[in-house]
């Protein structure tokens, strides 16, 4: 059966839910060694950057020849990280409306 995992366990009391964000915050705090940033080739000269924003502004940092399956992992992470917490962040808000039964 071809159904999304978010439909074969949908938490409905204060208890699963709970024991959902617990196992989140488990998941994000294994994921902490993370990198922000995407890989660039460096054109002709050949070799890779790590490519990030700070304040507005493009960087750029080498990375070594030995080092890019590394940062590509530690990219993926982050890009894990957002999707976690945002679904933390909804357990969370579900877990507060479930406290204020108005």
């Amino acid at each position: 059966m071809n159904t999304p995992d978010c439909f074969l366990y949908m938490p409905t009391t204060t208890w699963n839910l709970s024991q959902k964000a617990e196992r989140l915050r488990k998941e994000i705090s294994s994921n902490l060694d993370f990198l922000i940033g995407s890989v660039t080739t460096q054109g002709v000269r050949g070799g890779f950057s790590l490519t990030t924003a700070e304040k507005g502004k493009t960087r750029t940092k080498y990375i070594r020849a030995g080092m890019l399956e590394e940062v590509q992992t530690r990219i993926d992470r982050h890009r894990k990280l957002k999707e976690l917490l945002k679904e933390l962040s909804e357990v969370n808000w579900a877990l507060l409306k479930a406290k204020d039964p108005r």
